[in-house]
C-alpha cells in the first residue's frame, strides 16, 4: 500500500514536473531567439547605414591623411553644434548648392539644412523618438512624422524604397550606438542670415 501510494505521488509530481519542465525550456529558447533576433535587427542596421550613405552626411568630416572623411569619433551625430558657418556663397545657375566642409551643412534653394544627430541622445538626438517617429518621417518627408519637412540633402524619396523592416533595422542600430550631446542647429529659410548660438 504505502509502495503503490509513493508510486501515484511520484507519477503525480512526474506529471507536473515533465511539463513545468518542458515550459521553462521553451522560454529559455524563446528568449534566446528574441535576443538573437534582436542581435541580428541591430546588424542588420549597421550593414543598411553603413551602405546606404548615411555616414557621408550625418557624420561630420575632416581632414585626414588621404583627404576629407568621416570622422568617425562623432558618428553620426549631425553638424557639429560648435562649427559656425558663415552666409553660403551666392550660385548662378547651374549650380544651386553648396555643402561646408564638414559635408554637414548644405545650402539651395530650400535655404540652409543641417544634418541631423541621428544618436539616442534623449535631449539632441533620436533618444525620445519611437521606432513609429522614425518610420513616419521617412515615410511622409516631415519631421517625426508631421512635423517641418525633412529637407535637401537628405534623399527621402530613395529610401521611401526600405520596407517598414529595413526602417525598423535602422532605426534599432541606431539606438544601439554611443549618444553624443550634439544640438545642431534648426534650419535656415531661403535668404536668412546664417546666426547660429
Amino acid at each position: 500500500m504505502k509502495h503503490a501510494t509513493a508510486r501515484r505521488i511520484a507519477r503525480s509530481a512526474l506529471t507536473f514536473a515533465v511539463p513545468l519542465a518542458v515550459a521553462a525550456l521553451s522560454l529559455a529558447f524563446s528568449a534566446q531567439a528574441t535576443a538573437q533576433t534582436a542581435a541580428e535587427k541591430i546588424a542588420r542596421g549597421k550593414y543598411i547605414v553603413s551602405t546606404a550613405a548615411c555616414h557621408d552626411c550625418h557624420t561630420p568630416w575632416k581632414m585626414g591623411a588621404n583627404g576629407p572623411a568621416p570622422d568617425m569619433t562623432r558618428a553620426l551625430s549631425g553638424h557639429p553644434q560648435d562649427f559656425q558657418v558663415p552666409p553660403p556663397p551666392k550660385l548662378e545657375a547651374p549650380w544651386i548648392a553648396a555643402f561646408a566642409a564638414t559635408n554637414t551643412a548644405w545650402a539651395g534653394p530650400w535655404g540652409v539644412s543641417f544634418t541631423a544627430n541621428l544618436t539616442p541622445d534623449p535631449e539632441t538626438g533620436l533618444g525620445k523618438w519611437t521606432k513609429r517617429n522614425f518610420v513616419e518621417t521617412i515615410r511622409s518627408g516631415r519631421h517625426m512624422g508631421r512635423g517641418r519637412e525633412v529637407l535637401p540633402p537628405m534623399p527621402v524619396l530613395v529610401y521611401n524604397n526600405f520596407t517598414d523592416e529595413d526602417l525598423e533595422a535602422i532605426f534599432a542600430y541606431l539606438q544601439s550606438i554611443p549618444a553624443i550631446r550634439n544640438r545642431v542647429p534648426e534650419p535656415l529659410p531661403p535668404g536668412a542670415a546664417v546666426a547660429q548660438k
